[in-house]
């Protein structure tokens, strides 16, 4: 079957992760998408390692990193501070669809590689900036990375251990969540830009910023300030608008206790035979549980540790409230309902050989996401996709001898 985004050109012209975890997306869900790297060292995480993956020739490596937002995609090496190499991408521009970038703001406008200069080559070009301020503003000129934009846009605020606890303070999530969402933003974004071309063949500028989306994904916590003027703090795992909702020590380690409700807090109290609890007028609404939150943790802490993480998980199946264990990376591959969903998937590639990959989570009956290539080599496709616009191998030759390719 054919992918939803079938027939669909991407030139992909960022780096790292925001702008990769975006086309990415777009190639699982069929587009056609040409990643545009420097010859000779490539995107950036190729050597944001270790750990890293050999190639079968024993001498070159690139690094994990690289692997997690760039299968389904062709390497096309290429200068394009040479006016030859700007020839080309803009013959490629021509007959794409999409285009995404992620450098500095009017970086691109002196190699005519700006959304003006290609709107003129082609009108119905959807042209993604992704930065990290935008394309206006005070900040507009900064760099961004995750982690700044982690700590300026206030998620590490709201993340971490109090300063009253032992090794308190601000903290990064351990991923780079400003990244992916910044992505998943820019997917959708593009997704609507086609959406609005297909009824009117415009297209248009989308212009991404990390510290907007990191602003718009405080979502509750933002709420909290701005609709009832109370400043989030730093509460480790815990939740600052629903109790139980924290990890609980048990006598063998640690689950995770996600009560969301009444019905599901009654569920627990009873299962556990401590039916009393759910009775007391301090506990018998989240609200009343999140105002004696100290009162109930005292209560819950001792109750907890008398089971194991088993029998928490089994005795939560049998009674419907949330809990589980805290899974180490490795766990979770291992976890039957991970395996069941299919979330590590192989794939065969002349350069690295099998690698596993985790699988998209988009599931569509119709057209599904397909796996058809494994991340590329530097430079891999570069022949091939020249080839396709006419250039001969002499003018590849002279290319190369050039480091215009």
């Amino acid at each position: 079957m054919s992918g939803a985004l079938d027939g669909i050109k991407v030139l992909d012209l960022s780096r790292v992760l925001a702008g990769p975890w975006s086309t990415q997306n777009l190639a699982d869900l069929g587009a056609e998408v040409i990643k545009v790297e420097r010859p000779g060292v490539g995107d950036d995480t190729r050597s944001w390692g270790p750990p890293f993956v050999a190639h079968s020739n024993g001498r070159d490596r690139d690094a994990a990193y690289f692997f997690c937002a760039n299968r389904n995609k062709r390497s096309l090496t290429i200068d394009f501070t040479q006016a030859s190499g700007r020839e080309i991408l803009h013959k490629l521009v021509r007959t794409a669809d999409v285009l995404v970038e992620n450098f500095k703001v009017g970086g691109l406008k002196k190699h005519a590689l700006d959304y003006d200069t290609l709107s003129t080559i082609n009108p119905g070009l959807i042209y993604c900036s992704i930065t990290g301020f935008g394309q206006q503003g005070p900040y507009a000129e900064r760099p961004g990375y995750d982690a700044l934009i982690q700590a300026m846009g206030g998620l590490m605020s709201i993340t971490g251990e109090p300063d009253t606890v032992i090794g308190g303070g601000p903290q990064k999530v351990g991923v780079a969540v400003v990244d992916i969402f910044t992505g998943l933003y820019a997917t959708n974004a593009i997704l609507a830009a086609l959406y609005h071309r297909s009824r009117t063949q415009q297209g248009q500028h989308i212009d991404i910023a990390l510290l907007d989306v990191q602003v718009a994904t405080l979502a509750n916590q933002a709420g909290n300030y701005l609709l009832a003027g109370e400043l989030p703090v730093r509460m480790g795992s815990a939740h600052p608008s629903i109790v139980p909702y924290q990890p609980f020590a048990c006598a063998d380690g640690h689950v995770m206790l996600a009560i969301g409700n009444d019905t599901q807090f009654g569920s627990f109290c009873r299962a556990s035979g401590n039916d009393e609890i759910a009775r007391d007028s301090r506990f018998s609404s989240n609200a009343a549980r999140v105002e004696h939150r100290a009162a109930l943790l005292g209560l819950l802490e001792p109750l907890m540790k008398q089971r194991t993480i088993d029998q928490w998980c089994s005795l939560a199946e049998q009674a419907s409230f949330p809990c589980g264990p805290i899974n180490t990376i490795d766990r979770v591959f291992t976890d039957p309902q991970v395996q069941s969903r299919g979330m590590r998937i192989g794939m065969a590639s002349e350069t690295y050989g099998k690698v596993d990959l985790v699988a998209s989570p988009m599931r569509l009956s119709a057209t599904p996401v397909s796996y058809r290539r494994a991340p590329p080599a530097l430079g891999a496709d570069t022949d091939a996709i020249l080839g396709e616009l006419g250039l001969t191998q002499a003018e590849l030759h002279r290319l190369r001898e050039t480091g215009v390719i």
